[in-house]
């Protein structure tokens, strides 16, 4: 009796963690799905830029988008250390840090205490930081060489975006940068979290002190394009209202200057993204990496070479090396195939890494780029690793953070870590629990941004107009206008209700949810496609917006508007945009604040709303 009583127990515990596991998978699943989805969108905005330039009314006004920002318009070259002293004022009333160049270790110190008590570095510093950080950029070379025969050991960190505690626990794990203690930084510094300019600080400040022992990586995210969508370019005006604009600026250009790549003991590639089948090395040492400075570009060139091959633009063209470099992705199949779920680089095979270690003599590959549950994955058979330092990504409790520690012997060892405020608290049960809730929430925000499409593939299958089809049916219109690649059967539960027949009842999937929107009279297909374009269209006015200052002209604003949903063949009655954009111009003055404007086609969650 007590041997079946045991035998029970440990029955439903098997069972209780496998669906836990179960739920927790499919939970990251929804999270990546979703990411990889919006990337794609982002990528493809370049396309809608190229179009824009083609048919834009007034071309001056948006032909700054496609040229970088001259830098001395907005910080001097040659703009020294005393020139900015004399240009900034730092008021008494000012407590954080006071930084005096050369910088030294004291001064690290001073901004790790600082930055640990959320104080913000006076704009002067930052400013005088950046330019003396472009300074040792200029002068360092495409992809950097290290020897574990200096420092005997090298720590590798990959993707911190804006997680500030994670960088401090490494920091306190494994000691601070010194001439013992060499770090190379695998790039992603910012976005999505809310601490990405002090991130930066902090590493360009070890960079400075100990330029030979401190390396960085450039990754995707250390682009003027990306940053507008997910969050740095917000975080630094919010930061630095003043003077925002020249530090934006600026890291636009110290950005372009971050080396590629690095290689330890003429054996370890260490680059962000990974590789493809035309990846060069020797044609990445010798490219002018300033030039390729975000993935606006990419749209530029093709249109100013459009009839050119595609073939043609392969061999001929650095951007489409380093986007390989910085967005593709292993997979354990043979080949080399586009990353469609991106929407750029390219997912390589085992067969892709041997050729490559073959013909430069390698042994490793180390790559970031890529949420890891455990902050690390080994593939290629050990040849390629994937190292992923921002723990608790998605949400609370969602991964492990790592960071590899490489000795002479080039034998990998692997830290893990969680920054752990809440997690402790909760129980396992809690934990996935709270990562769930959160990726349905995102998943069913998608789906209602996709309402009218659904809607029309639910109908090709409900050929009797009884609102029910099968689960297989329903799964069928999710994948096939979502794409997503999720395991939409076994989500149904969570997403939809069915009859006592198994049959799915698809109307369902939006009970919960709405659209909230400024004025009840516009249709509700302009609502829905302002909904799910709201990010893309946040970008394209912030990129208009030459002064920064949140508000364009009614004629910007509905000429772009306009050619968006041109270009994507969306078609929507222009009274309806009118009446709206007339009914946002609160003072009519001609003008209107288009992020307020944006914000208020968001999905809401009607049981959070009943809840508050």
């Amino acid at each position: 009796t007590v041997i079946r009583a045991a035998i029970l127990i440990q029955n439903w515990y098997r069972f209780t963690m496998a669906r836990l596991e179960m739920r927790r998978r499919y939970s990251l699943s929804i999270f990546q799905s979703i990411e990889y989805a919006d990337e794609q969108d982002q990528l493809q905005l370049s396309n809608f830029f190229t179009f824009m330039l083609d048919h834009y009314t007034h071309p001056d006004s948006v032909s700054h988008i496609f040229t970088s920002p001259s830098v001395s318009q907005v910080v001097d070259e040659g703009l020294c250390l005393t020139e900015f002293e004399r240009k900034i004022d730092v008021p008494d009333s000012y407590y954080g840090p006071r930084l005096s160049f050369p910088l030294t270790i004291e001064d690290a110190n001073a901004l790790l205490h600082a930055f640990r008590n959320e104080q913000l570095l006076h704009a002067r510093y930052v400013l005088q930081l950046l330019c003396e950080t472009r300074k040792v950029l200029k002068e360092m070379p495409n992809i950097t060489h290290l020897s574990t025969s200096y420092s005997k050991e090298i720590t590798v960190c990959g993707d911190l975006h804006g997680n500030l505690d994670d960088l401090l626990l490494i920091f306190y794990k494994n000691g601070l940068p010194s001439e013992q203690n060499c770090y190379v930084f695998n790039g992603d510094f910012v976005d999505r979290g809310k601490n990405s300019m002090e991130i930066l600080i902090i590493l360009f400040a070890f960079l400075l002190i100990y330029p030979n022992d401190l390396h960085l990586n450039r990754g995707n995210h250390e682009d003027y394009m990306m940053n507008l969508r997910y969050g740095f370019t917000k975080e630094v005006s919010k930061k630095y209202k003043d003077h925002g604009k020249q530090i934006l600026c600026l890291l636009r250009d110290v950005f372009s200057w971050l080396p590629l790549a690095t290689i330890i003991d003429s054996k370890v590639l260490i680059l962000h993204g990974g590789i493809s089948d035309t990846t060069d090395l020797d044609f990445l040492s010798a490219l002018e990496r300033n030039k390729v400075r975000d993935h606006i570009h990419v749209g530029v060139i093709l249109f100013s070479l459009k009839n050119l091959a595609v073939q043609m633009l392969r061999s001929s063209f650095c951007y489409l090396q380093i986007l390989d470099i910085l967005w593709s992705d292993p997979r354990s199949q043979n080949g080399c195939t586009p990353n469609k779920c991106r929407g750029g680089g390219c997912y390589f095979g085992p067969d892709v890494t041997a050729k490559l270690f073959e013909r430069y003599n390698l042994k490793m590959l180390i790559r970031s780029h890529e949420f890891k549950p455990e902050g690390y994955e080994i593939s290629h058979d050990g040849k390629v690793i994937t190292i992923f330092s921002a723990s608790n990504y998605y949400e609370e409790g969602s991964n492990r953070g790592a960071y590899i520690k490489l000795n002479p012997e080039l034998i990998p060892r692997f830290v893990q870590y969680r920054v752990s405020k809440y997690t402790r608290r909760q129980n396992l049960q809690e934990r996935v629990g709270t990562i769930e809730s959160s990726a349905l929430k995102s998943l069913r925000e998608k789906i209602y941004a996709h309402r009218s499409e659904l809607t029309s593939a639910f109908a090709q299958y409900d050929l009797n107009g009884t609102g029910k089809i099968s689960v297989n049916d329903w799964a069928a219109a999710m994948e096939s206008v979502l794409q997503l690649e999720l395991p939409w059967r076994m989500l149904r539960s969570q997403l939809a209700q069915m009859n006592a027949d198994g049959e799915v009842d698809f109307m369902s999937c939006f009970y919960d949810l709405k659209i909230g929107q400024p004025i009840k009279e516009v249709q509700p297909a302009l609502v829905e496609t302002l909904c799910r374009y709201r990010r893309d269209l946040e970008i394209i006015f912030n990129v208009i917006d030459k002064d920064h200052s949140g508000l364009i002209s009614l004629e910007e604003f509905s000429q772009t508007w306009r050619l968006f949903t041109s270009h994507l063949g969306i078609d929507v009655y222009d009274e309806s945009l009118d009446k709206l954009v007339l009914s946002i111009d609160y003072n009519k003055d001609g003008h209107i604040d288009f992020n307020e404007f944006l914000e208020a086609f968001h999905v809401v969650h009607r049981l959070e709303k009943k809840a508050n």
